[in-house]
């Protein structure tokens, strides 16, 4: 009997009528609301695998920028123990060039000084020479007679000739 009475009540067929339009409305959407759901987990797999993709990508560009980096850190040093090789070859030429310099000018002033030297020896040599013969004179004009002033004069024009030669 409660079959029978179920079947006679109005709600019970509202019920059925709504399980079979939802049942429809399902049966109709589901291929609709599956492919929609497909595509957006293909969209997600898309943008997941251009995510993986970037950020592979990423980590090689890094890997690339710290071996750059490294490489420039190496560079630098190598530039800068260059430099300080240089510096230390041109102050070791600097040095040589200086001492050089110092031993030329050294040796040119040991040079003026000794031709300061002869120089001098040379003017004072002049000059006692000119003492002596002025104190020659002086003695001579002094001590000589006309006639043996006379005779040493022509013994040194005689002689003039051979001095000369």
């Amino acid at each position: 009997m409660m079959l029978h009475e179920l079947v006679r009540d109005p709600e019970f067929w509202v019920a059925i009528a709504f399980v079979i339009a939802v049942g429809l409305v399902i049966w109709k959407t589901a291929p609709m609301l599956t492919k929609s759901l497909d595509d957006r987990a293909g969209k997600i797999k898309a943008e997941l695998d251009e995510a993986q993709r970037l950020r592979e990508e990423a980590q090689r560009t890094l890997a690339e920028f710290q071996r750059k980096q490294r490489d420039a850190f190496k560079e630098a040093e190598q530039i800068v123990a260059l430099a300080k090789s240089e510096a230390e070859r041109a102050a070791s030429q600097a040095e040589r060039d200086l001492e050089t310099a110092l031993q030329r000018r050294q040796t040119q002033a040991l040079e003026k000084i000794a031709l300061a030297e002869a120089k001098a020896r040379t003017e004072v040599r002049n000059i006692a020479v000119d003492v002596a013969i002025a104190a020659v004179r002086r003695v001579l004009a002094e001590q000589l007679d006309q006639q043996r002033k006379s005779k040493l004069i022509d013994d040194a024009i005689a002689e003039l000739p051979q001095l000369l030669h």
